[in-house]
């Protein structure tokens, strides 16, 4: 009986060890580090300035002097500048015919200066890479883009590889959040390669439809690619830690799920559509992400500064004259300010930027980064919040301890959002090193109405006029 005893107790205080290791293993690779990122700086033969814009513009004759006059006003109030980037076959006239080399040369470009960039800032070798993430939306080959990278980097056997793919601007965010829930079903440590761009070679609209036409004046070449690892060892090195990632999807409404679809227009040509809808649609997705983000991040004392002013509202107004305020924008808001330090904001486009800004209450200094990389680089879809991310560490305003708050949006329609913890000053220009002391400019107005507003006073709707 003694003995029996002794065994059970010992098998008891094994289980008990057992348990708790497991709970700590689990903890430590519940752990998320960003150990670093390197976004992709195309060549500077591949830049859109005004005169390239207007010969690419000329050269589509189905054009006639409304559709001149609508890219004029919306590239004039894009907020973007002359030094974005698009594909070499637009460059060499071939838009209405790109092939599949085209595409995938935009993509090798890409791997060969991100991925192969952040593996030699950070010293890890490819084939030390346990994990890889790539989402690339509207370019999807056989085999695979991931697949077609661990091929070029030699990456082990045993490497897990997913790629993702129509998950538009958002997919960078989501991305990073499939490699965090694949760190934590496995027993060991990861290293983890996250790789987001997006295709603009065979997505280069030659039609006249203009909900449509507003793509090639707001989506440039672009893409970055990082590494997290959830090994603790790494900690001192990284340079972000992850505290958590929200995901909002409301893709059951029909208008949001219409707000942005990759579609052929009525002539059958293919191109991004981008409805009235999505305004609408993105501040629909990003209050339900805000709802459930602000608990998480913010501290109790303006939670509970917020529940209590929005009551006594309620009990002032009364139930009528409640519903009636609601509509004129009166009701309190919650102050993100007091839980975010920095706002990494996708920079969709000029209202995009400006309707988050009077949403969360933001100054010009909050979303000068957002604003900053729209005007340098356009918009690059998914990567783009890694290029907003660039410009805040090589504006140099990143502390040890700073948190940073990332907003993206993308078709679906969805919102995305996670939260960050700086571990170490930051200090690294990236992409934006032989630019930034240039950022902000006096001014962010485009030259593309002293060259072409004369388009505006002229009569009649023929094509051919030089754009």
């Amino acid at each position: 009986m003694e003995l029996l005893a002794l065994l059970t107790v010992l098998l008891l205080a094994h289980a008990v060890a057992y348990l708790a290791w497991q709970a700590v293993s689990r903890r430590r690779r519940a752990c998320c580090y960003l150990l670093d990122y390197a976004c992709h700086k195309p060549s500077d033969d591949r830049k859109v300035t005004t005169e390239m814009a207007g010969d690419v513009i000329e050269r589509n004759k189905r054009l006639g002097l409304p559709e001149y006059r609508f890219l004029l006003k919306v590239i004039v109030n894009s907020g973007i500048g002359e030094n974005t980037y698009c594909p070499r076959n637009v460059l060499q006239g071939r838009e209405e015919s790109p092939t599949h080399d085209d595409a995938l040369e935009e993509m090798d470009d890409f791997f060969t200066d991100a991925v192969a960039g952040v593996l030699a800032k950070t010293g890890v070798r490819a084939r030390d890479v346990d994990l890889v993430v790539l989402n690339v939306g509207s370019f999807s080959p056989a085999p695979s883009l991931v697949s077609r990278l661990v091929h070029r980097f030699g990456m082990r056997e045993d490497v897990m590889a997913y790629n993702l793919s129509g998950m538009g601007c958002s997919a960078g965010l989501i991305a990073v959040d499939l490699a965090r829930n694949v760190m934590l079903t496995r027993p060991r440590t990861t290293m983890a390669l996250v790789v987001t761009s997006e295709s603009c070679t065979p997505n280069w609209y030659v039609g006249t439809d203009k909900s449509m036409m507003l793509g090639n004046c707001l989506f440039r070449c672009g893409g970055a690619a990082a590494l997290l690892t959830n090994d603790p060892a790494f900690r001192g090195r990284a340079k972000m830690e992850l505290r958590c990632l929200v995901r909002a999807n409301i893709g059951a409404h029909d208008d949001a799920h219409a707000a942005a679809v990759h579609r052929e227009d009525a002539d059958g040509r293919l191109g991004v559509s981008l409805s009235k809808a999505l305004p609408k649609a993105a501040v629909r997705a990003f209050t339900e992400n805000l709802q459930r983000l602000a608990p998480r991040i913010l501290p109790a004392r303006e939670l509970a500064r917020f529940v209590s002013r929005l009551l006594l509202r309620k009990l002032l107004l009364g139930p009528r004259n409640n519903s009636k305020a609601e509509g004129g924008g009166s009701s309190p808001k919650i102050d993100f300010k007091t839980g975010v330090d920095h706002f990494c904001l996708h920079p969709g486009g000029t209202a995009v930027i400006e309707a988050v800004r009077k949403s969360l209450g933001l100054t010009a200094h909050d979303v000068e980064p957002a604003r900053m990389t729209l005007h340098r680089w356009g918009n690059t879809s998914a990567s783009s919040l890694w290029y907003v991310l660039s410009y805040m560490e090589a504006k140099r305003r990143l502390k040890r301890g700073d948190r940073v708050l990332m907003v993206t949006f993308g078709s679906g329609f969805k919102c995305n959002s996670c939260y960050w913890e700086v571990t170490r000053d930051l200090a690294d220009a990236g992409a934006w090193e032989d630019c930034i002391d240039e950022y902000p400019p006096e001014t962010l107005v485009n030259p593309y109405m002293d060259k072409f507003g004369w388009l505006n006073d002229l009569q009649g709707q023929g094509s051919g006029f030089i754009f």
